[in-house]
């Protein structure tokens, strides 16, 4: 048990490696600091890494998962999505900021996907209002953008280091989106299949590990939903001029299970024991729990 004057929002192992173990943080007055838990007094690695809060924090390159730099992206109230690099003191190596005149909107959630090889990764954001924007980290442009019309709680790909396949994005009212991310059409982008899950803010998604098509959401009604995805007979289509666009699958719920009178506000599956799974909820409570049977969907 370790404490720290300013109250943290949000943590990953990610960029770290399964030896060393570092805990990256986002904390309440906009740092980013990295921890050696075997002598936790001093961060390893530490930034005023933005002007308010930091909401949202994703590692990867780190624990065997996903190829490249070991890197972290923060997503904050400020507006602005940062992607660093422990070994870079001081300056983000990606800044995404809003552009002159565009007004700043409150970032909820980041994750990082594509990162399959060396060169290629992207970063995908989740704003209050309901935009959902992908930054290319090979070519530092933004790649996609779209709007769900609700803010957007967790974005999640089913895998970080795959090639691109899908992404799920959870909202406040209830709502997912999986996007099929294997064909972006030129105007269209990608495919999508919605689903009203409950009547309650969806905090959060989580894929199962051990098959990328089970994924998990965590609600505000205290319930957890067990979701599997269904691929299309074809995952891609000829438009009218030529041009290749996705095609959505469909979803159809497993299992679910409501764990308390509060919201469910976080999520992790077990990398190891297939089924095992903790979450978090505000009624101050961490639940382990074990999810049998998923050899056989």
């Amino acid at each position: 048990k370790i404490e720290k004057p300013k109250p943290i929002k949000c943590g990953t192992f990610g960029a770290t490696s399964v030896q060393q173990r570092y805990l990256a943080t986002g904390d309440f007055g906009g740092n980013l600091n990295i921890w050696n838990l075997e002598a936790p007094e001093i961060p390893v690695y530490s930034v005023k890494g933005h002007k308010e809060i930091i909401n949202s924090i994703d590692g990867v390159g780190g624990l065997g998962i996903g190829e490249g730099a070991p890197e972290i992206v923060t997503g904050s109230r400020d507006g602005t999505v940062k992607v660093w690099d422990p070994r870079q003191k001081d300056t983000p190596v990606a800044n995404m900021e809003p552009v002159q005149g565009e007004s700043k909107r409150d970032c909820w959630t980041v994750a990082f996907g594509n990162a399959y090889n060396q060169e290629e990764r992207v970063v995908c954001a989740g704003y209050d209002n309901g935009d959902i924007k992908l930054f290319d980290l090979k070519t530092m442009s933004l790649r996609w953008e779209t709007n769900i019309k609700n803010g957007v709680c967790s974005v999640e790909f089913d895998r970080k280091d795959v090639n691109m396949n899908k992404l799920v994005a959870t909202s406040l009212e209830g709502k997912f989106h999986v996007f099929d991310m294997r064909t972006q059409h030129p105007t269209k982008g990608f495919a999508s299949v919605s689903e009203k899950a409950q009547k309650s803010t969806i905090w959060q998604v989580r894929h199962l590990p051990q098959n990328r098509d089970i994924f998990m959401t965590s609600g505000g009604a205290g319930s957890l939903h067990l979701w599997k995805y269904e691929y299309p007979a074809q995952r891609s289509k000829k438009d009218s001029e030529g041009a290749e666009m996705g095609v959505a699958g469909s979803v159809s719920l497993l299992q679910n299970v409501t764990l308390s009178t509060q919201p469910i506000s976080s999520l992790d599956w077990s990398p190891d024991k297939k089924g095992l799974c903790v979450c978090g909820a505000f009624d101050q409570t961490v639940r382990v729990l074990i999810v049998t049977k998923l050899n056989k969907v």
